[in-house]
Parts: structure tokens; sequence; C-alpha cells
């Protein structure tokens, strides 16, 4: 694979550089069952995680994943930074870069802002998730979850249900998930679809019933509240009666056919609490899967020329 710079969209990788990634955090997965899950790849090396949104999940898989690889980390966190004092982004990224760091972790509220600061530091930049855009250590550990447990996407059926239209998360899967080989439906109400759908590799559908039985794999997203600027539902309940995975409807699945949610979950709207707690269910797993993914992805920015060490 091609040296790689930043990862700020799947379109980085192309289908190739997916499946290299895929393979390289088998042996990042290896290491994480460890009795001590730790290997000297990035000593010397310092990450820092650049967020402007709040997280848990992302932050903390990329300070784990920093750590197991020996590398330093540091946070940064806009309530406690002189943002609150009105400095610019341009000013706090190249403040950070000054301190000397190797890879920066950014996370924004506004699409583009990954882009933006790659142009202004010498840093590898990692897009952690930026506005409605794109996620794309999200879409990979996705992928990985899949292939772990389906053994590959190709000729998969993937319904994404929900919120798509706020959701960067299946901007991302989408992407990957078709570059892999794997056919893709979303569904949802028309108002939770994005205004426009040219060149999303897609088929829509209003009806969950209906589609259920005929996937590989239910991935459901999260109802995003805090980015829905109009009234686009008559009501939560009437949204979980028609869209939401209730374990009436999960009964409708085949019996290979895997539960996923990108977290946090709004357990009793998009999903019923037993749902998400089934055998069938692999979300927890996607949160473990997480961890190997962005070692895999760190490793590959910042460790050209290195072995990846089994000490």
């Amino acid at each position: 694979m091609t040296a790689l710079k930043h990862l700020l969209s799947i379109a980085d990788l192309g289908p190739g550089g997916l499946e290299d990634l895929l393979d390289l955090t088998d042996s990042f997965v290896e290491v994480s069952e460890r009795r001590i899950p730790k290997v000297p790849t990035l000593r010397g090396k310092t990450v820092v995680s650049l967020f402007y949104e709040e997280s848990t999940r992302t932050r903390l898989s990329f300070e784990s994943a920093a750590k197991r690889l020996s590398a330093d980390t540091m946070n940064f966190t806009v309530g406690t930074s002189s943002v609150k004092k009105g400095e610019s982004l341009r000013d706090t990224v190249t403040t950070i870069e000054a301190m000397g760091v190797d890879a920066i972790v950014v996370r924004h509220a506004s699409a583009g802002v990954p882009w933006q600061v790659a142009q202004w530091v010498g840093a590898s930049v990692i897009n952690a998730g930026d506005g409605w855009h794109e996620h794309p250590t999200q879409a990979i550990l996705d992928c990985y979850t899949i292939r772990q447990r389906l053994g590959s996407l190709v000729d998969r059926h993937i319904a994404i249900v929900g919120d798509v239209k706020h959701s960067r998360v299946a901007r991302s899967d989408v992407q990957a998930f078709t570059a892999l080989g794997a056919t893709v439906t979303l569904v949802a109400p028309p108002t939770l679809l994005p205004p426009s759908l040219v060149g999303w590799p897609v088929t829509v559908s209003h009806d969950l019933d209906d589609v259920l039985p005929k996937v590989d794999v239910v991935y459901v997203l999260r109802m995003q509240r805090e980015r829905m600027t109009e009234s686009l539902l008559p009501s939560l309940r009437e949204y979980t009666s028609t869209y939401g995975l209730t374990a009436e409807r999960a009964r409708k699945l085949s019996q290979h056919a895997l539960v996923m949610h990108p977290g946090p979950m709004n357990r009793g709207v998009e999903i019923a609490a037993e749902v998400a707690d089934l055998p069938s269910s692999v979300i927890t797993r996607q949160v473990a899967n997480g961890v190997a993914v962005r070692m895999a992805v760190l490793f590959r920015l910042l460790g050209s020329g290195m072995e990846l060490a089994h000490g």
C-alpha cells in the first residue's frame, strides 16, 4: 500500500487500502487480547486528541490505541482551553503542533475542519468525525466487525436504518461497505434522508418490516436530536413504531443476521433494550474492535519503516 499521510475520508483508502487496514487490525486484536496489551511500536511518537465535540467511545478508543502502541498522548478539552478566550482554530492547531506532535485526532461540529487542519500542520491528521460529513475510523471498525463474524462483506446485504440525514457514520459506512462488495439499503422516513442521494450507491426503502428478513446486517443509527434544527418527526413514539428495531421486528431477521449500532444508544427509541443485548448484537464488539482498528490506523500513519513489534 502507498504511504498514507492523513486519514480524512474513506475515499483516502480505496478498497485495497481498506483491506490492508482490516488485515493489519488482525495483528492488533491479538495484541489487545494479551495479558499486557502493549507493544513498543510507536515509542517516542506523540498523539494529541483535539475534540471540539463531546465523545466517549472515539476519544477513549484513540487514547487506548496510542497508549497500547507506547505513544505519548495529549488531550485537548475545549472547555478548559484558550478557545474560551477567543483563540482561533488555526492558532490552537499551530500552538499544539509547536509542542512537537506527530498526529492530531480531530473531531469538530463543522464539516471539512480536519481537511483544513491538514493544510496547516506537518503532523498526520485523523478525522474523528466532522459535522454530518464523515467518520472514517468508525466505518473501518464496522467493516472489521462484520468481516469477523460473517467472513466477508462481498454480496452481503446491509440495511442502515434511521437518521441518515445527520449521520457522518452513515456516509462513511456506505462508502466502506460498498467498496468491499456489500449492497446497502437505507431505511428511513423521507425527512431523515439527505436532500439528495445522487452519487450514493444505495437503494432506499421506507418499509423496515419488508427489508429486515432480507438482510445480513441491520445497522441502527442514533436519533441525533442535538443536530435537528427543525421538526422532522411527528413524535419519537411514532418513529419507534415505524422504524424502531423492536423485539418483534428483530424476530424477522435471519438467524445469522447481525445487529449493529455506533453508540451511544437511545434504548427504547431506535432500538429496544432487549434487542441490543441479543446474541446477534455485536455492539460491544464494535467498541472492542475500535481500539484495534485505531491502533492499525496510527501504525499505518506513523509507523513507516517500523516493524510491527511482537514484544
